[in-house]
C-alpha cells in the first residue's frame, strides 16, 4: 500500500492545467519584458511550464499591488485572510491590471 503524497504541488493539477496546445510554451516576451512600477495593481496567474518564482496556488487569481523589486522578481503586496502578505513573484506570474 502506498501512501498519498502531501508535497507542496499535490492536488494542484486541475488549478494549473493548461490546455494542450498550450503546453511547453513560452509565455509572450511582452507580458516577461513588462516593467512594473511601484503602486501598480497586478494579478497573479501562475504559469505552470516555469517554476522558478512561482507562487503558492492560494496566490492564484488574487490581486495585488507592487512595493518594489528583488533581483528579477517583484515584491506583490496581497491581502489574504484580513492580514497584508508580501509576496516575490517573477514577472512571468503576473498580469497587469487594467
Amino acid at each position: 500500500m502506498v501512501k498519498a503524497p502531501r508535497g507542496f504541488r499535490h492536488r494542484t493539477r486541475m488549478v494549473f492545467r493548461k490546455h494542450i496546445r498550450e503546453r511547453g510554451a513560452v509565455p509572450p516576451l511582452s507580458l516577461v519584458l513588462h516593467e512594473y512600477k511601484p503602486g501598480d495593481k497586478v494579478h497573479i496567474v501562475v504559469n505552470p511550464s516555469i517554476h522558478s518564482g512561482m507562487p503558492h496556488r492560494r496566490y492564484h487569481g488574487k490581486t495585488g499591488v507592487i512595493v518594489g523589486r528583488r533581483g528579477k522578481a517583484y515584491l506583490v503586496s496581497v491581502s489574504l485572510g484580513g492580514k497584508q502578505k508580501t509576496l516575490i513573484i517573477r514577472p512571468e506570474h503576473l498580469r497587469p491590471a487594467a
